[in-house]
């Protein structure tokens, strides 16, 4: 027996909002390895402090991938999964474990707003559904990225 979803919200809506936080659930996805793989292969003068905050930084995506997750299975679909699927979800790139910390650092700057632009559209898109659980999220969220984009930058000696 399947038990209906009512969410105050109809099947379109969830639908359309299902769609885009997929689309963050990948970038999100896609960024946490990044960080994770140059958390490994970090190196240089700055080697720990960069080494210590990446591992901040993949820790707390990690843990925001569940959240994500879990509210696409509440508004009644299934979360994707599988490398194969989030490649085809995101316009996020691999990384090159060879680059100096510079050139990583930049580039986690580059991919986290590229994750931004995606959770501003996800967040329109909950906005106008009037599903402000996942207002909410991407509101959360999106504080987490702009901190994160702002740690990155400071630690290049950027603005």
């Amino acid at each position: 027996m399947t038990a209906k979803i009512d969410t105050g919200l109809s099947k379109a809506e969830r639908t359309d909002v299902v769609g885009q936080l997929t689309k963050v659930l990948a970038d999100s996805y896609a960024v946490y390895l990044k960080t994770h793989g140059y958390h490994w292969n970090v190196r240089g003068a700055e080697f720990f402090s960069i080494h210590s905050l990446l591992e901040q930084q993949y820790r707390e995506i990690w843990e925001a991938l569940d959240t994500i997750a879990e509210r696409i299975r509440a508004l009644g679909e299934f979360a994707p999964q599988g490398y194969a699927t989030f490649a085809n979800l995101t316009s996020i790139g691999d990384g090159d474990p060879e680059q100096d910390s510079s050139a990583m650092l930049a580039e986690l700057i580059k991919d986290h707003a590229t994750v931004i632009a995606t959770m501003r559209t996800a967040l329109k898109t909950a906005e106008e559904a009037g599903d402000d659980v996942s207002v909410d999220l991407m509101t959360q969220r999106l504080a987490a990225h702009e901190k994160t984009t702002w740690m990155l930058r400071s630690t290049l000696g950027s603005r």
